[in-house]
């Protein structure tokens, strides 16, 4: 993970990473509960806001980067890249795992992932070396947001 987020920096784009959106203070205060239906309730909460706060980091992306490894994609990875597609984000796939994954020997990994993210006008690479290009070719192909700096 760390060399993806070093790879987005170098590219000049500022990464949101799910798994920081959420102070592990909030997640152990709810572990440390002793109530089970307080604790319960505690979560119930605490997984809408974590839920709400991927949301808005989805929101407010213009590319979103998908890891793909292990031997099926995260199903919180999954509906991450259909939540993008459907909000009209490109999406770029990485499978480094040399595992197979797909549902055939036409995809790399869950035909429906694999759909979702190639319809966004992304594609999944299978190295690190591919990201660069294919980070600077869609924001290259992309619009210009209202108020956006225009980029040279």
């Amino acid at each position: 993970m760390r060399k993806l987020v070093t790879l987005i920096l170098d590219e000049g784009l500022e990464p949101i990473n799910p798994w920081d959106l959420t102070d592990t203070k909030e997640i152990r205060a709810v572990q440390e509960m002793r109530n089970p239906e307080e604790r319960r309730r505690a979560w119930q909460t605490l997984n809408t806001k974590i839920g709400e706060r991927n949301r808005e980091g989805i929101d407010s992306c213009e590319i979103v980067l998908a890891c793909l490894d292990g031997p099926d994609v995260d199903s919180g990875t999954a509906s991450e890249v259909g939540y993008a597609f459907g909000r009209g984000k490109k999406v770029i796939g990485y499978r480094g795992d040399f595992r197979m994954s797909g549902d055939n020997e036409a995809s790399v990994v869950n035909l429906q992932v694999q759909y979702w993210i190639d319809a966004s006008g992304g594609s999944i690479v299978r190295s690190f070396g591919e990201l660069p290009e294919q980070l600077r070719t869609l924001r290259r192909d992309m619009p210009p947001r209202p108020g956006a700096l225009k980029r040279s």
